[in-house]
This record gives structure tokens, sequence and C-alpha cells, in this order.
């Protein structure tokens, strides 16, 4: 007896460049930790989205297209910026002065946690069901154990603040995720664009301001060769990739993603960064991994066919056939 799997639409070229996505937005956060060692916060920020920006515009441009115009839109880009680029990055950046890579990257996992928090607050029609709800408290335990009883009984101030900073930025990810679906009807790539851009021009006068790159020493080699790769990479060639699988495979599928991204940036810390991962820190991503599952629903109902149909083989006095 086979088991009826759902059609999840991913052929393996779909699979690959799930894989090769959460490898280029798990490099971010390797990048990341590189770039911090030399620049400052914004100057960092800025580098990215500024080099993201000029490269999908290129594209636009060399396709003989642009991003649509009017103040309504730019608006909207303007907010989606700040919420998908502009907080985010700056509260990574600052975290990972204090944390590993790693963590930050599992930290990071409880994105779609917090959307569905935030689709129950700002949406009439994605309420909290008991599957979600369960989801939600198991990311939650993991957050604890991640973060551990003695960092917080302890006072470790540095730890918990980089920590804080992280889960603040998986936060406006999801309140992203929420505001971002009024562009519905505009090219992704568009979007992109538009959002990319709209965050470069604020924080141009941040960098300006606060960091005066101009004063900065030069970089070494590593820093820009982390620089471009971040922005080129992990941003504008991620950005192009994303929008491939959610044409051919859908939302639903693209989430995925984030069962994979920590994993890439944990390796890539242990291997070059000489990060350790922890016991601690796989089972608070385990139980992560769980609640994301939960409230992927998936693996849920694949277990909940195969439980049916073991019990019928049981009753015909056969046994399934996987």
């Amino acid at each position: 007896m086979s088991v009826d799997i759902p059609n999840l639409k991913m052929g393996r070229k779909e699979w690959g460049l799930l894989l090769l996505l959460s490898a280029l937005w798990g490099g971010s956060f390797f990048f990341f930790k590189i770039i911090v060692r030399e620049l400052p916060l914004f100057t960092v920020v800025l580098g990215r989205v500024g080099i993201a920006a000029a490269l999908l515009n290129l594209v636009l441009l060399v396709g003989r297209d642009r991003v649509p115009g009017g103040v309504r839109l730019w608006g909207a880009f303007f907010v989606m910026g700040l919420l998908n680029n502009v907080i985010p990055f700056t509260l990574i950046v600052y975290g990972e002065t204090r944390i590993s890579s790693g963590m930050a990257s599992i930290l990071n996992a409880m994105t779609p946690i917090f959307t569905v928090l935030a689709a129950h607050v700002f949406t009439s029609n994605e309420k909290l069901s008991s599957r979600k709800m369960a989801g939600v408290l198991c990311g939650f335990l993991g957050v604890m154990i991640l973060i551990g009883p003695n960092s917080i009984l302890q006072g470790d101030k540095g730890n918990l603040i980089g920590e804080a900073s992280c889960l603040l930025a998986a936060l406006s990810y999801a309140i992203a995720g929420i505001f971002g679906r009024r562009f519905r009807g505009i090219p992704p790539m568009k979007v992109a664009t538009g959002q990319i851009t709209a965050s470069t021009a604020m924080l141009i006068p941040f960098a300006l301001i606060v960091d005066r790159p101009w004063t900065l020493s030069p970089p070494s080699t590593d820093v820009w060769l982390a620089l471009f790769g971040i922005a080129l990479l992990s941003t504008a060639f991620a950005y192009m990739i994303y929008f491939r699988i959610l044409a051919t495979s859908g939302a639903t599928n693209i989430a995925l993603v984030t069962f994979l991204l920590p994993i890439s940036a944990l390796l890539l810390g242990t291997l070059f960064l000489n990060e350790t991962i922890s016991a601690q820190a796989l089972a608070g991503m385990v139980m992560i991994g769980l609640g994301l599952a939960a409230i992927d629903g998936r693996l849920v109902t694949v277990l909940g066919r195969l439980g049916r149909l073991r019990r019928e083989s049981s009753l015909l006095g056969t046994e399934p056939d996987y």
C-alpha cells in the first residue's frame, strides 16, 4: 500500500533553488559577522542595501523596465523597506556584535512564529488555531532553551541584549510580511527593487551623520569581499531566486527555507568563524523547528495519514508499503 503524499509542487530544480536560497540567506549572518569587525552599524547595513539596490535597478533597466511611480506606492515602499530591511538588518548587525552568527540565525527562525501572531492581531481571517498555538508555544519554549535560565539569572546583559535584538528583528520581518500583502498585483521584482531603493534612501543620512564613513580606516580585503557577498549574493541574487520559487511553487513551499537557513548559518559559523554549537543551541533549534512544523501543517498531515494507514492495515492484517 502506498502513501498519498500531498503534491507540494516542488521538482528537483525547485528543491535545488530552495537549498541554494537557504545557503545564501544563511550566509548573510556569516558575512555580517565578518563586516562588523571593522565597520560601524549603519555603514554595514547601507552597504548591503545600497549595492543590492544598484544591481536590482540595473536588472530592471537592462530589461527596459522600471519601478512604478506614485506618491502613495512609494510611501508603501518606504514603510516596507523600514520593516523588512532597515530595522531587522540593523538589529541583526547589532545583535551579532554580542552573540554568534549561528545563534542569530536560530533566533531569526522565529519569524514565521511571530507572523502567526501578527496575522492574528492584524488580519480578520487568519486567527490562531489550536495547531498554530501549539507551534507558537514550541517556538517560545525553544527560545527559552536557547537563552537559558543561567543567562537570565546571572544577568548576562551582553548576550541578552544581542538575543533580544535578533528576536525583535524577527518580529519586524513578521510585521513586514503582513504589510507586504498590499503589493499584490505588482511584479515581485519591482516590489523588491522599490523597497531596497527606499531602504537605501533612509539609511544614507544615518550613515553620514552617525558613522561619518569618511573618517573610517579603509576596510580589509576580507571585509570588502563580505560586503559584496552579502549585497550581491545574500540580497540581490537571493531575491531573484526567492521570486522564482514564489512564482513556480507558491509562498507556502518557499516558507520551507526557514527550516534550512539556520543549518547553513551554523555550518558556516563553525567552519570559518570557529564558533561552537552547544547542545543547548541544538535543543533550542530542534524545539523551534517543531514549532515551525506544527505551524506549517504538512508534516502533521503526512504523519496523520501514515497513522491512519497503519491502523487500517492492522485491521486488514497487512502492513503498509511505504
